[in-house]
């Protein structure tokens, strides 16, 4: 059988087992879509990076959830290069990476450190119903009246949608308790992969905000450190005017609250960049599944 080298490097710290976790499969050409999620399911990482090669650019990733493919992954982005770089196989500079939602330049500094450009930014601010929203997050609703005057909820991207929702204190975004069902609801009727809630009320005091993400709607009911979502959050704050003078580089602070504290780094400027470390926590190999058409059980 078919077996392929398979890792667990964590993204967005330099500490094994905190930050985010994503599997990493560093030769992943000749496998088919069933297969990686097959093998992103047994990994059980939130998202798993299929690096593959690519006629368009340096590399190609695909990535997959335990359920189902996304277009775009910042962490596992972050995770596959930093390995790529720890084995030689990458100098620092600049590359470029194949994904579903175009081709990002991916930069690699002298300290291990990566860089990814977002695609471009989109933000639409909504209407919601604050008693709904913060049902489905588990907070008072007067956590999201507090500061909705002037930071409105709205649907941000830089490649993958997500429901920002701004909460006025720590105490209220630490202690939610989201309903999975109806946070999944909201996110799918705003076509947003999931609802990522901040706070200006950070833990470190070298941070500029918290934040947690869900996203049960794709098989993640909390993310520890979510690159794309800080990426579409940095383009939100730049919009609604929410500094006077917007920072050189935001420092997102998550998973504090799943046990796995990570920092995200995000620069906002002609273009957006996401960027953090990654250190490996597994490596091994995993038996790539064969499936044939009498496989498959029909209702």
């Amino acid at each position: 059988m078919d077996s392929r080298r398979a890792l667990l490097v964590d993204a967005f710290t330099t500490e094994p087992l905190s930050g985010n976790a994503a599997g990493v499969v560093p030769d992943a050409d000749g496998l088919d879509a069933e297969q990686m999620r097959a093998v992103a399911a047994e990994l059980g990482a939130s998202e798993t990076a299929f690096v593959c090669s690519s006629a368009a650019a340096d590399r190609r990733i695909r990535y997959f959830t335990p359920q189902q493919e996304v277009d775009l992954c910042g962490h596992a982005t972050i995770a596959a290069h930093a390995h790529l770089a720890a084995e030689r196989e990458l100098e620092p500079g600049t590359h470029t990476l194949e994904t579903n939602v175009g081709t990002l330049d991916i930069e690699l500094g002298e300290l291990g450190e990566v860089w990814m450009t977002q695609d471009a930014p989109t933000v639409r601010p909504l209407e919601l119903d604050y008693d709904r929203l913060a049902a489905a997050l588990g907070v008072d609703d007067a956590a999201l009246r507090d500061v909705g005057a002037d930071l409105p909820v709205a649907v941000a991207s830089t490649g993958l949608p997500f429901l920002v929702v701004p909460v006025n204190f720590l105490e209220h975004l630490s202690g939610a308790d989201p309903d999975d069902a109806a946070i999944a609801d909201l996110a799918a009727e705003h076509d947003a992969a999931g609802v990522y809630a901040f706070t200006f009320d950070a833990i470190d005091g070298d941070s500029t905000l918290h934040a947690r993400c869900f996203a049960p709607g794709i098989g993640i009911s909390e993310d520890p450190a979510t690159g794309t979502a800080a990426g579409a959050c940095g383009a939100y704050l730049r919009q609604v005017g929410a500094f006077d003078s917007m920072p050189d580089e935001l420092r997102i602070e998550q998973g504090h609250f799943v046990d796995r504290p990570g920092t995200v780094r995000v620069r906002v400027g002609a273009e957006i960049r996401v960027g953090g470390r990654a250190v490996q926590s597994l490596d091994g190999e995993i038996v790539v599944p064969e499936f044939a058409d009498d496989d498959i059980i029909e209702a």
